[in-house]
């Protein structure tokens, strides 16, 4: 009797599957906004039930939240005031920008970004429609004030 081929990659979503640029881009940027520590809480890879669907960005972005170690959450039922999303090897930008413009933005999200590190390029989005492309110099988060030098997360 043969066994049925099985690819365990297929078990897989796409945006469960790591890099080492992917796992580098989430540690330089909370690295970076570690000095926005007493403003905000920077999230990586919190499990997120919209109003639109459960979601999990790269990274989530609060005004801090109130601290509970006794009772721990889950799902956040909240929208981050920005959500990240870095490109992973095995995805397409459309899943990105579909997730900024169907889930995102719908539930309250504020301002998205699309890093591409292949192309070391990060690409703002708001709810407006309107997009920012950043490749060189400083991104100025519009809905935070948070700023990131992209010389830096990409050296």
């Amino acid at each position: 009797m043969e066994t049925p081929y099985h690819d365990l990659i297929e078990e897989y979503q796409s945006e469960d599957i790591m890099s080492v640029n992917h796992s580098r881009t989430i540690h330089r940027i909370s690295v970076a906004f570690s000095r926005y520590d007493e403003q905000f809480d920077i999230l990586p890879e919190l499990e997120l039930e919209l109003s639109t669907g459960k979601c999990k960005p790269d990274i989530s972005i609060y005004h801090n939240l109130p601290v509970d170690w006794l009772n721990d959450i889950i799902y956040y039922n909240q929208p981050p005031v920005t959500a990240i999303e870095i490109l992973s090897p095995k995805q397409a930008v459309n899943e990105l920008t579909d997730k900024a413009y169907k889930q995102y933005f719908p539930a309250g999200v504020q301002s998205v970004w699309l890093i591409i590190p292949v192309l070391q390029t990060i690409h703002l989005l708001l709810p407006d429609g309107s997009k920012k492309p950043f490749s060189t110099g400083i991104l100025r988060d519009p809905a935070t004030g948070i700023e990131l030098d992209l010389a830096r997360l990409f050296k």
